[in-house]
């Protein structure tokens, strides 16, 4: 079949490599606009674009998705389908204009964890599996009719980057087995339970604070599903602090928020047991094991 594939982030890149290394033709990709970054303003393409260059694929670019001139680039390309992996939200204009329609990938098991995060807040909730979804779009964001859903067990020692790999690679197969669903008509739709729907916000610099009162589980969760990035932080000596990988210490006796150092450990009271400290970052500083950090710093 003939694909417009729109997506922006590293995820999605996954996904597009699978499909053009399929027999399907990508007739173009549509992504976000350009960015200047930096102090030197240096302008960068988002991960979806670099491949699309260095591929040779077409990309489009539009501010507006309502914009007539986009609307007219999507129909001249008489794609039989469009493929949506982390991307804008799309008007009724752009997705109903192929015959085939159009699908979304999301991170999660749907209805669970519909929004902007469904990977990371799986772990700061401490789930114990998750999968991927593909579904047809309609107005309302990710409530669409599911066409084919997987799942995968989280395992206790994942974090956002490592399940988000995980993730990419199982979403890049799903898709293309829901392309092949499509383009044959071999499918059933179900429809979602809004009643059963939770979300998945954005995360804010609120939600990577560390609130040292809350019981260790809910802190260490909080750290894997922040860690690499953004990182779960607090504040000491007036500079933030992330800390990237933790351990639940049940033995120590540390009020919330008591820090209690030895020369290469770092312990942290909380609401209920403890966090030993395994890697952490100062501010404005690379991220290094507690032992090598704690040769030049000190919490007495």
């Amino acid at each position: 079949m003939r694909i417009i594939f729109m997506g922006t982030p590293e995820f999605a890149v996954t996904a597009l490599d699978a499909i053009k290394n399929s027999r399907h033709q990508i007739a173009a990709v549509v992504t976000t606009p350009d960015k200047e970054r930096g102090r030197g303003r240096n302008v960068t393409f988002t991960p979806v674009k670099e491949y699309a260059v260095k591929n040779n694929i077409p990309v489009l670019q539009p501010e507006k998705l309502k914009d007539t001139i986009f609307l007219n680039e999507l129909a001249i390309l008489n794609a039989d389908l469009f493929v949506v992996v982390a991307f804008r939200i799309l008007p009724k204009e752009v997705y109903s204009l192929p015959p085939k329609g159009t699908f979304n990938l999301h991170g999660s098991i749907l209805p669970k964890y519909r929004g902007a995060a469904p990977i990371q807040w799986s772990l700061i909730n401490g789930d114990k599996e998750t999968g991927v979804t593909t579904f047809f779009l309609e107005d309302k964001v990710d409530t669409g009719n599911i066409i084919l859903c997987e799942k995968l067990e989280i395992a206790d020692d994942d974090n956002f980057g490592s399940l988000h790999d995980k993730m990419a690679v199982l979403g890049s197969e799903v898709i293309l087995k829901t392309i092949e669903m499509i383009e044959k008509n071999e499918y059933a739709v179900q429809q979602q339970d809004s009643a059963l729907a939770t979300g998945a916000p954005k995360i804010t610099k609120e939600t990577c604070l560390i609130d040292w009162t809350k019981p260790a589980i809910d802190i260490h969760n909080l750290i894997r599903g922040l860690a690499p990035y953004p990182g779960a932080f607090f504040t000491h000596k007036n500079k933030i602090i992330k800390i990237f990988k933790s351990a639940i210490n049940t033995e120590a006796k540390l009020k919330p928020g008591e820090f209690y150092q030895t020369k290469n450990s770092l312990t942290v009271g909380c609401g209920s047991a403890a966090l030993d400290i395994i890697e952490i970052q100062q501010e404005g500083k690379k991220v290094l094991s507690i032992d090598t950090f704690l040769r030049g710093y000190s919490f007495k």
